[in-house]
């Protein structure tokens, strides 16, 4: 099983080398799983038991499975994100060098490993804006050759180059596009043919570098995987397995792919945008119910934050905690951060817990070294725009942010089953465990059954406590 998900992870990332690419793949996975596509411009026709999903940008996804039995539902959402670090190629690419080379002029998207971008076969894929008799039409492209190379300067002429040089984006990152002295313009002659059109048409392009490399499984007893963009398209393909094959009659199910996170979340399609908040209205609103029972599902809703994990280096162990760490293919890593850069805290790793437990998932903990600043992801982003538990959690890898990132073979399949437990742990393991909660609370019991069914691994008591109940049933 493991081998098989491995096949069609790299299938898949190999599909996807732009944010563009990744939700084209997915869509045309939730097409086949029958999903219906809506429109953010249009009115929007939901009814129970179906399965939906809408994109924006044509960069960030949601998808969600409307249960059947919705007299008291909330939102089970897994979130992770479409972008990895890159090269971005400006408008005017072309840099003509005395009249023997032409390089392209780019500028980095996010926080990427320079050094790992040299020396490999690169190629430009992302998105072309052509203009047709009925308007304007975004089309795809993908360049499927070694069309670029940035090479390293020999260390006969940088003799300190093993010594921590600063490298310059602006002067050491271009990449060589031919060898000889071409036109401007003469990318967008090589789209234009790519995808069979004129030049005149083209109006648009968002462009960007991905490096050509194929996946590699290697070590004594091929346990690594090594691939490009596997933070967050790991991530990604295993939220998006496990939700398709997760079931959940009495809520609704959502998986959201967002774009821009590796530069701040902060656009129309990002995690801070209204995109999650604007679909979960929606959907309740399209379902005829009120702002209330809006605000009641919200409250008793529950994110997985998904985004990989920084495994301890066996050459550089001192850079992570010396007990809150994590090993490659040792399972999920739930993560945190006393200044909520993580969102996890007591009650959504208690329940998170519980559903690996369930799932037969070894679950680890991360957390940065106390004198170093960390990265941040998507759950804290997200719950400023719509409040839910959240639970920040990742696979391990090392190398992250480099063009050929390193992940444990085992951890991908940890995550896709996990999912599919999710389901069926709010599914079978609330309703009993809720209702003696509430009970128990009425009769001021302080919280006691909940306690003794924490104790079961029935964590999903939680969902319908109210902030008061939360607190005694669990402090």
């Amino acid at each position: 099983m493991e081998n098989q998900t491995i096949k069609e992870l790299t299938s898949f990332i190999k599909n996807s080398p732009t944010a563009f690419h990744a939700v084209k793949s997915i869509r045309d996975i939730l097409t086949k799983e029958g999903f219906q596509e809506l429109k953010e411009s249009e009115k929007w026709k939901i009814e129970k038991g179906g399965k939906y999903y809408v994109t924006r940008n044509h960069s960030s996804i949601l998808a969600f499975k409307v249960g059947n039995q919705l007299d008291e539902y909330s939102f089970h959402v897994t979130a992770s994100h479409s972008d990895s670090p890159t090269f971005k190629i400006k408008e005017n690419a072309e840099i003509e060098v005395k009249k023997k080379y032409t390089v392209l002029n780019t500028e980095g998207y996010g926080g990427m490993i320079c050094s790992t971008w040299f020396d490999r076969p690169l190629s430009v894929a992302g998105r072309v804006i052509v203009k047709t008799d009925s308007g304007m039409e975004t089309r795809l492209v993908k360049v499927e050759r070694d069309l670029l190379m940035i090479p390293s300067l020999a260390i006969h002429m940088d003799r300190a180059v093993n010594e921590g040089r600063a490298i310059n984006k602006q002067v050491d990152m271009l990449p060589v596009f031919a060898g000889s002295a071409k036109e401007p313009g003469e990318m967008k002659k090589l789209i234009a043919e790519e995808i069979g059109v004129e030049e005149e048409k083209i109006y648009g392009m968002d462009l960007f570098l991905y490096n050509r490399m194929e996946p590699s499984v290697w070590g004594r007893e091929n346990e690594f995987l090594s691939c490009p963009q596997l933070d967050d398209l790991q991530c990604a393909f295993a939220s998006l397995n496990g939700f398709l094959a997760g079931e959940n009659a009495k809520n609704i199910n959502v998986f959201a792919c967002f774009d821009n996170e590796e530069v701040g979340s902060g656009t129309k399609q990002g995690a801070a945008s209204t995109l999650l908040s604007d679909v979960l209205w929606r959907i309740n609103k399209a379902l005829g119910k009120d702002e209330e029972d809006f605000y009641r599902a919200v409250a008793g809703s529950f994110m997985l934050s998904c985004d990989n994990a920084h495994a301890v280096h066996p050459n550089y162990q001192q850079k992570t905690d010396v007990n809150n760490c994590n090993y490659m293919n040792e399972g999920i890593v739930i993560k945190s951060h006393a200044g909520q850069k993580y969102t996890s805290d007591a009650v959504s790793i208690a329940i998170f817990k519980a559903i690996c437990e369930k799932a037969g998932v070894p679950v680890q903990f991360f957390a940065n070294r106390s004198d170093a600043a960390g990265g941040s992801t998507l759950g804290n982003i997200a719950m400023a725009q719509v409040s839910m538990n959240t639970v920040d959690i990742g696979l391990p890898q090392l190398a992250m942010h480099s063009s050929y990132e390193t992940a444990g073979v085992k951890d991908t399949w940890y995550l896709r089953r996990r999912y599919f437990r999710t389901a069926a742990h709010f599914r079978t393991g609330i309703s009993a465990p809720v209702k003696a909660c509430r009970e128990d609370h009425r009769r001021g019991g302080r919280g006691r059954l909940h306690r003794a069914y924490a104790r079961k691994g029935q964590l999903g008591a939680e969902n319908a406590c109210t902030q008061h109940q939360r607190d005694d049933c669990f402090h």
